[in-house]
């Protein structure tokens, strides 16, 4: 392995983990320097668009406010690299919970894997294509603090 190698791949990992904690902090503006500006994201396994990064941006600036409790933890991220381009499947767990009219919370746990297309630009690795791959999911209901 080259230092080349493990340069990219920790990179990528940063970029990775960048993503989680652009949602989890609600600073969707970061995805500009996560994604490339044509990149693809597609949340439709989970009932949402695949669409474009600008109309993605729009969607969770708009949606991520009902849910002010979400985590994204990723690991077992495998990335191939050849040259200027990579793959990454990375496991993504997910808890979510949503305030309920009536007090308490309802939460959900989403079982996923981001499977990314990545580019090496002028400003480092990108992400081109993201797809959300759903494992599974669980739901329940309850009162947190």
């Amino acid at each position: 392995m080259t230092l080349q190698t493990l340069s990219d791949r920790i990179e990528i990992n940063d970029l990775l983990i960048s993503y989680c904690t652009a949602v989890d902090s609600g600073n969707i503006d970061r995805f500009d320097e996560i994604f490339t500006p044509d990149a693809i994201i597609d949340y439709s396994v989970f009932g949402f668009d695949r669409a474009g990064l600008q109309a993605t941006k729009q969607f969770l600036k708009q949606s991520l406010p009902a849910v002010p409790n979400k985590q994204h933890m990723i690991s077992n991220s495998e990335v191939f690299l050849d040259g200027d381009r990579a793959t990454a499947r990375t496991l993504c767990f997910n808890p979510m919970a949503v305030p309920l009219e009536s007090g308490g919370y309802q939460m959900t746990y989403y079982h996923l894997w981001y499977v990314d297309r990545l580019v090496r630009t002028d400003k480092g690795w990108r992400i081109s294509e993201r797809v959300e791959e759903k494992s599974h999911i669980f739901t329940a209901e309850g009162v947190i603090s």
